[in-house]
């Protein structure tokens, strides 16, 4: 079978431990002042701040104590702008780098937000590189260091959606895993799901590439061996640097083979309830499985993908023998230890389905789904995670 595909990550990736001491001289070669966009507990920051200004570096923080919507991001570049800010540094969760990397594009492409968001808006291409911009993730979840997309929430319409470009993937990401030790068991729990849930969905696309599985392997590996290590024990360098690394991985791997129904339906929801990204994903990744597995049997479709599957199974539990199913029993019985809550805790109700259903198969994410979902399909998974 030929093969032709692209691949497509940051300029330059730093990792490893301590490596954000490089952040200031790294800074310094690519512009005089940057808009500094941290999460909501800026004083992590400090060491960077400090790297900077040894650096002569100049800098404005600007900080993000929610997940950015697109007045945010509209505030975000007039502060860059008044400020006379030529880079961008992200430091924080997704939502910072998510954040940091739509205030970098529109620095350099006037408008709004609306002019280039999807679904919400116009989604227009963006045309100029965006302003120099690194990304520093003190998560282990959305690899979004490595991804040319920004998702952003449009309250009007209840709704998130991406801005999304290859002008936005950075320039260089730095990726320190001491940064993610001292995250409370609950964050690591949902982060790290929501890298597992970019992993498996990438792996299982129907865009998937050689590349992108080779980081999926990994990556998934890598998740099964230390995630419940790290929500034990937040203290654990070597299980902090394996998620980090999982983590990157799975930004990789949705950069170029896209993601599928579990990332489909949790934006929705995130758009309409105020709760946790890698929560979602987490609740809805072992239902969405099972659901394309049995979708895929009923219809007798696709036993290249059931094979991958089994792969996923194979990655997980350890075992060279076992099933696809064992693989949604690994990751069920996973939910279940890090106390991931249900739907209904966030908000979600019975009577929303058919709407969660319809937004979820517009969705860029759903595209990459082994298989096209039926909204009763879609409806059913949203049962078994209420």
């Amino acid at each position: 079978m030929e093969l032709r595909f692209g691949f497509q990550t940051a300029g330059r990736i730093i990792f490893g431990r301590g490596t954000l001491v490089e952040a200031g001289v790294i800074a310094a070669h690519m512009g005089g002042k940057a808009l500094v966009v941290t999460g909501s507990d800026g004083s992590r920051a400090s060491s960077l701040l400090d790297a900077l200004s040894n650096n002569g570096v100049g800098y404005v923080t600007f900080q993000v104590r929610s997940e950015p919507t697109l007045d945010t991001a509209r505030r975000a570049v007039i502060e860059a702008r008044d400020s006379g800010c030529d880079i961008v540094i992200g430091m924080g969760g997704g939502s910072a780098l998510d954040l940091a990397k739509a205030a970098a594009m529109l620095k350099t492409n006037r408008g709004d937000p609306l002019d280039y968001i999807e679904i919400v808006g116009q989604g227009l291409s963006i045309g100029m590189p965006s302003a120099p911009m690194i990304a520093i993730p003190t998560t282990s979840g959305t690899g979004s260091e490595v991804t040319g997309n920004a998702v952003l929430i449009s309250p009007d319409h209840g709704i998130k959606a991406s801005l999304r470009s290859p002008h936005m993937v950075p320039d260089v990401a730095i990726v320190d895993p001491e940064l993610t030790v001292g995250l409370s068991p609950r964050v690591t729990a949902a982060t790290g799901m929501d890298a597992l849930t970019q992993l498996i969905e990438a792996f299982v696309s129907r865009k998937a590439n050689p590349l992108t599985d080779s980081v999926c392997r990994e990556g998934m590996g890598l998740v099964a061996r230390s995630l419940k290590k790290a929500f034990d024990n937040g203290e654990d360098l070597d299980a902090r640097q394996d998620l980090s690394l999982a983590s990157l991985c799975g930004g990789m791997a949705i950069a170029n083979a896209g993601l599928g129904a579990a990332h489909g339906i949790a934006g929705v929801i995130g758009g309409m309830h105020r709760a946790p990204h890698g929560a979602l994903c987490a609740r809805l990744l072992p239902a969405v499985m099972a659901s394309n597995l049995k979708a895929l049997r009923d219809r007798g479709l696709e036993s290249s993908v059931l094979d991958r599957y089994e792969q996923v199974s194979h990655i997980l539990t350890g075992s060279p023998c076992g099933d696809a199913d064992e693989g949604v029993a690994f990751v069920t019985d996973l939910v279940e230890q890090l106390a991931i809550p249900s739907l209904g805790i966030y908000g979600v109700s019975e009577s929303e389905f058919s709407d969660i259903a319809q937004l979820a198969a517009l969705s860029t994410s759903m595209q990459g789904n082994p298989l096209p979902l039926a909204p009763d399909e879609i409806t059913g998974i949203l049962a078994v995670c209420l």
